[in-house]
């Protein structure tokens, strides 16, 4: 697709409600709920027409698409058509495009189809595309195509509850490193496994910098699955065929490496528009993101392995083509999660931000995991320093490190021109930020919710110049437009529609604005963009859009997909007490409680509330106001004096706080206050502190004199073993239950 024929593209969109069209291609789509069994327990899901995938739906370019949604939950849905040029209201976005299909309803779309290529459908409501709401979408050419061809979808599947992933997540749970853990070493990075790999020093400057753990993948998943099953067979193709693989990341957070068995990967297309052919060992597919390629059957009576692995290298699905003796693609090894830690070390500031040194990164030329590919790197050097300023071009480069042939963007070319007509160029830049600790990612530190919608013109040209801030990569995808990706071909650069970018890279994408109404940019990683990774271009002066009567009440219902509240729960039933804490909170407030209850009268009880909101841009400050109620029989003079000086009243207080709390390095949280008496406390704690794969310790001092260390070994998710020494409540043990 050039722009010329985009623009027409866009004339004719305006028409076609009266135009004839080649054919109208109807389909009807039963949305209900299932019962399936991927990761070895049954579990709900969504199936629509009783499968999952969704059905593969065919059309030739030209036709009208005319799909009925018959929703049959109990929940509201929806259904975008992801990739596709069409009108507004149709692209099918809730409340900012489309009219959510209400529970019990049918809703129509209908659209011309003006492109041919390979793209998918998914539902954008909530979380419910990551239980079964996905599927492809294939326009065929007009002229007939002399390849035989086959669709490989693929996607993550998890036995938890979708709610339940996304909610761990901003409560910096650990289980799903813990499960990883299980089948590969390293992946909790606890002090243990520091000392083990000799990396003791690289974990204390990882904490030094208030990082977590290093990871490449949120997620931990029960199975990854081709066409809805974990391996899928395409035994029809003969030896010497030539397969087209329609290959679509269907997925909600996880990257794919695909390798064949066969030979070569030849790309011929990527995000359903074609580009020159080009040869490759390998290629790293993100999340929402389509690449059409043509291998070759090499011989009779053998079935080659096309291999999907994770990105994490914690699991794999596979396509196998032929029949016969399988061929196995050469499994990917474990990653060496040090050598990332060390990496991250040396790119990350005690601030925070990432330092570039002065690289000029882009298009997925350096890659900064490379260190971390036993394939690539080979055996880790202990001895290298942290941070090497010289040779960083070829460093992080693995087609320069290796033989083996890595696809990046730089390699994609048009066949045809895409330059964008002549206007007028709106350039925006946008730095994608996020925090691991509390799970907030965001575009220049706003969510969708906390910005406006950024107006442009019908007409001009959109030029976005993207730098990632964060050491996780993002795949954004722009509704309803395909972007020219600025990649040093001149007017031959690619087109697509989803563009993955790297840690600390800085990639520029254009595109022609030729349509009307508000449309969606964000990151496709499900959770990513659910914490308000984002934002809403709005073209200036669009008519009404016929499904949302009332536009400022649907806006405030699509801005609090990232204002949710999220709840957490932690209970020590333990020997001497019972002690625990809840939390409320969202992307910027929490609602937080602590109590303690001694079983012996003399120890009394102790509760402490605080309210607050989380500020810059690490969210590592937090200011408060609070409650504290205490009462305890051990001390009842109320004469002893604190560290400050100040009569001590900790075991009679009633009385208002005013408090801040600050992430130091070590992720040691120091807590001061004083509340309404005057009286002024500093506390410092850290807590979770992995000493192994399941055994954590906490610490906890304040200038009250009070003091608490503990150790929890983790069963499962909700429950540990815990023991803890209390300088008011003594020693006990028991059981933690975690919420």
């Amino acid at each position: 697709m050039n722009y010329f024929r985009y623009i027409i593209s866009g004339i004719v969109l305006s028409f076609w409600y009266g135009l004839e069209a080649q054919k109208t291609v109807r389909y009807d789509l039963f949305v209900r709920d299932t019962l399936v069994n991927f990761g070895g327990k049954e579990k709900k899901a969504y199936a629509v027409n009783g499968r999952i995938p969704m059905p593969e739906l065919h059309f030739t370019e030209g036709d009208t698409a005319e799909i009925y949604i018959h929703n049959e939950l109990r929940t509201e849905t929806s259904v975008h058509w992801h990739g596709l040029i069409l009108p507004n209201e149709q692209d099918g976005v809730p409340y900012l495009t489309t009219a959510p299909i209400k529970a019990g309803t049918i809703h129509r779309y209908k659209f011309a189809l003006v492109q041919n290529g390979t793209y998918w459908y998914h539902s954008h409501t909530k979380l419910q595309e990551q239980v079964g709401m996905y599927g492809a979408f294939i326009i065929h050419k007009k002229e007939k195509q002399d390849l035989p061809e086959y669709t490989m979808i693929l996607s993550d599947w998890t036995n938890m509850k979708p709610f339940e992933v996304h909610r761990r997540l901003h409560n910096a749970n650990d289980w799903s490193a813990i499960k990883k853990a299980n089948i590969q070493q390293g992946a909790v990075q606890s002090y243990a496994d520091a000392i083990a790999d000799k990396s003791l020093g690289i974990k204390l400057v990882n904490e030094w910098k208030r990082m977590l753990a290093m990871d490449v993948s949120d997620v931990y998943y029960d199975r990854f699955l081709t066409n809805g099953k974990p391996e899928d067979e395409a035994a029809h193709f003969k030896a010497g065929d030539k397969v087209r693989l329609r290959i679509i990341n269907g997925s909600s957070s996880t990257y794919f490496w695909l390798k064949y068995a066969g030979g070569k990967i030849n790309v011929v297309a990527s995000d359903g528009e074609d580009v020159e052919p080009v040869e490759v060992d390998r290629l790293i597919i993100a999340v929402a993101e389509i690449y059409d390629v043509v291998v070759t059957i090499p011989r009779e009576s053998t079935a080659f392995e096309f291999l999907a692995t994770s990105e994490d290298r914690i699991r794999s699905t596979s396509l196998w083509l032929g029949s016969g003796i399988r061929q196995l693609a050469s499994p990917l090894k474990p990653l060496k999660y040090f050598e990332g830690m060390r990496m991250m070390n040396g790119m990350i500031k005690m601030d925070g931000n990432l330092d570039d040194m002065g690289m000029n990164m882009s298009l997925q030329q350096m890659d900064m995991n490379v260190v971390m590919y036993p394939e690539i790197t080979g055996h880790q050097d202990k001895n290298k320093p942290d941070h090497d300023h010289k040779g960083m071009d070829t460093q992080y480069n693995s087609n320069a490190l290796s033989d083996i042939v890595t696809l990046n963007y730089a390699m994609l070319k048009s066949p045809i021109k895409t330059t964008l007509p002549e206007a007028h160029t709106k350039t925006l830049n946008f730095k994608l930020t996020g925090n691991m600790n509390r799970y907030v990612w965001s575009m220049d530190n706003k969510t969708v919710s906390e910005t406006d919608k950024i107006v442009i013109r019908k007409g001009e040209n959109v030029r976005i110049i993207l730098y990632n801030n964060s050491m996780m990569r993002h795949p954004m995808h722009l509704h309803g437009h395909f972007f020219r990706v600025v990649n040093g071909h001149g007017e031959y650069s690619p087109l697509k529609n989803v563009l993955d970018i790297m840690p600390m890279e800085t990639d520029t994408i254009e595109f022609a604005a030729t349509e009307s109404g508000d449309w969606f940019f964000h990151c496709h990683i499900l959770y990513h963009m659910m914490s308000g990774m984002g934002r809403i271009f709005s073209y200036e002066g669009s008519p009404p859009n016929p499904q949302l009567p009332n536009p400022k009440k649907a806006l405030m219902k699509l801005y609090r997909d990232d204002r949710v509240f999220h709840f957490m729960f932690e209970n020590d039933f333990a020997s001497n007490g019972n002690d625990g804490e809840m939390m409320y909170q969202n992307t910027r407030w929490k609602f937080q409680t602590e109590w303690r209850l001694g079983y012996l009268t003399e120890h009394g009880y102790e509760a402490e509330a605080h309210f607050g909101r989380y500020l810059g841009k690490m969210q590592w400050l937090f200011p408060y106001i609070g409650f504290d109620w205490r009462y305890r029989d051990m001390h009842r003079d109320g004469v002893r004096q604190n560290f400050f000086g100040q009569y001590n009243t900790k075991d009679l207080r009633s009385a208002l706080c005013f408090g801040i709390q600050y992430t130091l390095p070590f992720l040691i949280i120091a807590d001061g206050r004083v509340d309404s008496d005057g009286k002024f406390r500093l506390q410092l704690m850290r807590e979770d502190i992995p000493l192994t794969k399941r055994l954590r310790s906490s610490l906890m001092f304040n200038s009250d004199g009070e003091y608490m260390a503990g150790l929890k070994y983790i069963l499962n998710r909700n429950f540990a073993l815990s023991t803890h020494y209390d300088s008011d409540m003594g020693p006990g043990a028991g059981i933690t239950l975690t919420y």
